[in-house]
């Protein structure tokens, strides 16, 4: 009984498409028991996250069948009228195990080797475990997925570094700290890339978070959410003798931190580091506060060339994780004794290739 897949995700279709097909956690259950009473498949999967909608099925269907009658379920489910040409892809064996690795791995998500995904799909899998939808066809493909995954972020590089603004700011932090718990951080200025900055080092251990904005009310408000304290965008200084981290990120037409004006307000600190993150652009903070003591500067272009030699380092592991994943396909289906033709159904358009 061969494995196949068909899905939609962030490379071949738009967002507004994949909202259309999203299928909540609550309802997959009664999805996947609508498509085994239908006949479509005998075990089946269904992933649903902001990226991608997938069903995996292992199905006595021939495979072009196959495809087309999940399509039809898709479509008639979500009640989609509108043309679809390569918005959705598709695989049967061995394209579906190898797509089925490569994203348990995190190599066909939106970040090279994010490790997200996993969770993700190891959750999927527990819920078709769990109301019985899976069987012995499934159950060791995706258990050699996740076994496939572990060995490739222990064996190579794929999901060494980090490789967003936020998660670089994190790393640094964790630098200079080492650890992060009881740490204060100080948002100044509202923005989108400060509040994720600022999330991450939450998530990561730091004990509060202080909020200064130009609007008093946006820095009530996101004090809010992050569970920290507004203080008045003119009063900021002020905080400083308890401040860890500093994420600044305004508006402003010029420095509003400078070396003249740090330097008393280190003095309070008695030598304790200080961490700014200056992901303002024109920047916010004058880089000749980096010649005090203890203090340590970087700016948006210093966090994404950090990032961006991180994600050089997973690129030049891809071959290596390529191989890796090609050698447990081989190994999974010869060990079922099948030998499948490989491909995808020609009725799908240039959305069935494999992503790589």
């Amino acid at each position: 009984m061969p494995i196949v897949v068909i899905g939609l995700n962030h490379r071949s279709s738009p967002l507004a498409v994949r909202e259309r097909f999203a299928i909540s956690e609550a309802c997959v259950p009664a999805v996947l028991q609508l498509l085994r009473e239908e006949g479509i498949a005998d075990e089946a999967v269904i992933v649903s996250t902001c990226n991608r909608v997938e069903i995996y099925a292992a199905t006595s269907l021939e495979p072009g069948r196959a495809f087309a009658e999940l399509k039809e379920f898709l479509v008639t489910i979500h009640e989609y009228r509108d043309p679809l040409t390569d918005e959705i892809y598709a695989f049967s064996e061995p394209q579906s195990v190898q797509h089925l690795f490569r994203v348990a791995c995190g190599m066909d998500s939106m970040v090279l080797g994010e490790t997200e995904i996993l969770g993700q799909l190891k959750r999927a899998y527990e819920i078709a475990l769990q109301h019985h939808h899976t069987g012995s066809r499934l159950n060791k493909a995706f258990q050699r997925a996740f076994n496939v995954a572990k060995q490739i972020r222990t064996e190579t590089s794929i999901q060494r570094g980090s490789i967003s603004v936020a998660s670089v700011a994190v790393e640094l932090a964790e630098r200079v700290f080492s650890s992060l718990n009881e740490r204060q951080v100080m948002v100044i200025g509202a923005g989108d890339t400060s509040e994720k900055t600022a999330r991450a080092l939450l998530s990561r251990g730091a004990r509060s978070i202080l909020v200064a904005n130009r609007s008093y009310e946006r820095a009530v408000a996101l004090a809010s959410e992050l569970g920290g304290r507004a203080v008045h965008f003119d009063d900021w200084s002020a905080e400083f003798a308890n401040v860890d981290i500093v994420i600044s990120s305004t508006a402003a037409p010029h420095y509003i931190l400078d070396r003249a004006r740090l330097d008393p307000l280190m003095r309070l600190r008695k030598n304790r580091p200080l961490l700014l993150i200056d992901i303002a652009v024109p920047r916010d903070i004058d880089p000749e506060v980096n010649l005090l003591p203890d203090v340590y500067l970087y700016n948006v272009d210093d966090l994404q060339a950090i990032a961006d030699d991180y994600l050089k380092q997973r690129q030049q592991e891809v071959a290596r994780c390529e191989l890796i994943i090609q050698d447990k396909v081989r190994a999974l289906l010869g060990s079922t004794g099948r030998r499948s033709a490989p491909g995808t159904h020609p009725a799908f358009g240039a959305g069935e290739a494999p992503q790589h």
